[in-house]
């Protein structure tokens, strides 16, 4: 597995209103979208920053959604720990004692997005494996993963739903809070946003669901691979 260097530190992830959109046409949310479309009325994670389009696109469908942003939350400081080898790694067991904390079996889709690709090493399993008891059996995850071409300087964005088989991409910025100033107000610092860790390859993207019934592969033109896995 190829490793690209840790991401930026910060406590909130920002898209602003000024950030460019990048439209895009996602195979696997048009195969997914066929799962929303029924009367029956879904539970859905969306593991990114708040996005008022996705809140938007199921409540009208009359859908739950939740939203949790783990890359945010894995920049915790508290988190910081080593192995038995004297390594940096994260708490994976702090980490999802205070994330992803819900009933097993209680959603009918995630979605994951790129998350595996900008998640810390040490995060990665523990979450997927997180995110498969918390899947109703026969639910749905949808994750993007970059292709060996994708290049360590690609940028993470956040995924807005805009059409059954459409999204708008938004980089993501960190902001960091820095100094205050002599009126009393907050400097902040805005960071690079979240660097590309790693890049799978197929059999590690088929190692990483080995517990889910099915998986199903689309590779699109922007050097993404899309992946949608069945509990």
């Amino acid at each position: 597995m190829k490793l690209f260097r840790s991401s930026s530190g910060g406590s909130e992830t920002t898209t602003p209103a000024a950030a460019q959109k990048i439209a895009r046409r996602s195979s696997g949310l048009g195969e997914l979208s066929r799962f929303w479309e029924a009367e029956t009325p879904l539970c859905v994670l969306d593991l990114g920053s708040t996005s008022a389009s996705n809140i938007r696109f199921f409540t009208e469908r009359s859908h739950k959604i939740y939203s949790e942003d783990l890359l945010v939350a894995s920049t915790d400081p508290s988190l910081a720990t080593k192995d038995e080898q004297g390594n940096p790694i994260l708490d994976s067991r702090r980490f999802l004692a205070d994330n992803v904390v819900y009933p097993a079996a209680h959603f009918d889709v995630v979605l994951c997005w790129n998350l595996p690709d900008y998640l810390d090493e040490s995060l990665v399993r523990p979450v997927m494996g997180r995110l498969w008891s918390v899947l109703k059996p026969g639910g749905m995850m949808l994750a993007f993963f970059h292709t060996k071409d994708a290049g360590p300087d690609s940028p993470c964005y956040r995924f807005h739903i805009v059409g059954k088989d459409t999204l708008e991409m938004q980089p993501i910025v960190l902001r960091r809070e820095t100094r205050r100033g002599s009126t009393g107000a907050v400097h902040t610092a805005v960071g690079e946003g979240f660097r590309l860790q790693r890049v799978f390859n197929n059999r590690h993207i088929e190692t990483l669901f080995r517990d889910f019934a099915s998986i199903k592969f689309f590779l699109a033109r922007d050097n993404v691979r899309e992946v949608l896995v069945v509990r």
